[in-house]
């Protein structure tokens, strides 16, 4: 399982639209084909490489869907550069000039590692999809912002530390990230590939759980420009994967008095069955089961209740068939 520590912000628009289901008319199995027919290219002629990724596709959506897929598939990622990174954050924490001079020192070697080993971290991951959608003539940009995760940015924003993509199709910015979309590191030490498409042009509200960039007009959401944001539920992977915009309890960490009632609410971009949900404790390996009851689920927005009997601290979590998708942290007090 790996931890991507989202947030929610505290103005929660209901115009949602996933912007894949833009292109819902697009078939995207010649872009997929054409990725697998290029799989483990090298990179010493990226010109080379691009064209023969986009020159046989009609439109701007696939040809994009074809280098970021291709990126996200045949790029590892970087344990070693990470780890680097991140004590030179550390490091540089209170020097951000001194971070600036010796991150434009590294980006030298990061880049050649990464044309030659095919191994990097997420501003590489950034760069090449940019290059290669200048040379397919898509408009793409670099996002830097900051990533929540379980060890950085949890309670604050307290320095940026990631790097994503927006893309310009049919004269609109689409949100996507390759790095998170390669794969997990466990442990942060070794790289396992595990291709999840829900990071490719998703919806700005559920990418803003943990995305938030530099630049607020880079959420591409009215709303969220506006908002700040507070420490919410953890989300992973998975989340993305199911499309689960979670919605409320609102915060990570809840106080509540012993049976009072929870509302547990969310909101789902793809069809999900009640049958499929459960809310569980997961004690060593064993998985508890929670009662919920008054369950709804109506055109995607799906929302139960449930009482805590017992006094204690309790870390609970939402799944979606086999999916823990959402956590959350409770302490049930005396009445």
């Amino acid at each position: 399982m790996r931890y991507l520590l989202l947030f929610l912000l505290s103005f929660f628009s209901w115009s949602i639209t996933a912007q894949i289901s833009d292109f819902n008319h697009i078939d995207f199995t010649k872009a997929d084909n054409v990725v697998a027919l290029n799989e483990g290219k090298d990179l010493d002629n990226l010109a080379l490489l691009t064209f023969k990724l986009t020159n046989k596709l009609s439109t701007d959506v696939e040809k994009f869907r074809a280098i970021y897929t291709w990126v996200s598939r045949n790029i590892r990622g970087d344990s070693y550069q990470h780890n680097l990174v991140s004590r030179k954050r550390d490091k540089f924490k209170n020097n951000s000039l001194g971070y600036i001079k010796w991150n434009n020192e590294f980006k030298k070697i990061a880049f050649k590692k990464l044309l030659n080993h095919k191994k990097t971290m997420c501003t590489g991951y950034a760069y090449l999809i940019k290059e290669m959608c200048y040379m397919a003539n898509i408009d793409c940009q670099i996002i830097d912002g900051y990533a929540r995760s379980f060890k950085t940015n949890v309670e604050a924003l307290e320095s940026y530390n990631h790097s994503w993509n927006a893309v310009k199709l049919n004269n609109k910015w689409y949100l996507c990230d390759a790095t998170w979309s390669s794969g997990y590191m466990i442990n942060s030490s070794l790289f396992v590939k595990d291709y999840n498409d829900g990071y490719f042009l998703t919806d700005p509200v559920l990418f803003a759980k943990n995305h938030y960039p530099m630049q607020k007009k880079w959420f591409l959401n009215d709303s969220l420009k506006e908002s700040k944001f507070i420490p919410e539920p953890i989300v992973y992977g998975e989340t993305f994967k199911h499309k689960v915009i979670p919605i409320s309890p609102e915060r990570l960490n809840t106080i509540i008095s012993k049976n009072q009632e929870v509302y547990f609410k969310f909101k789902s971009l793809d069809t999900i069955s009640n049958k499929d949900i459960s809310l569980i404790q997961v004690v060593g390996n064993v998985h508890r089961s929670f009662k919920i009851y008054d369950l709804k689920n109506k055109n995607g927005l799906i929302s139960f209740r449930h009482r805590f009997k017992r006094r204690g601290l309790y870390d609970v979590h939402l799944k979606i068939k086999n999916d823990i998708v959402v956590s959350y942290s409770f302490e049930i007090n005396k009445p």
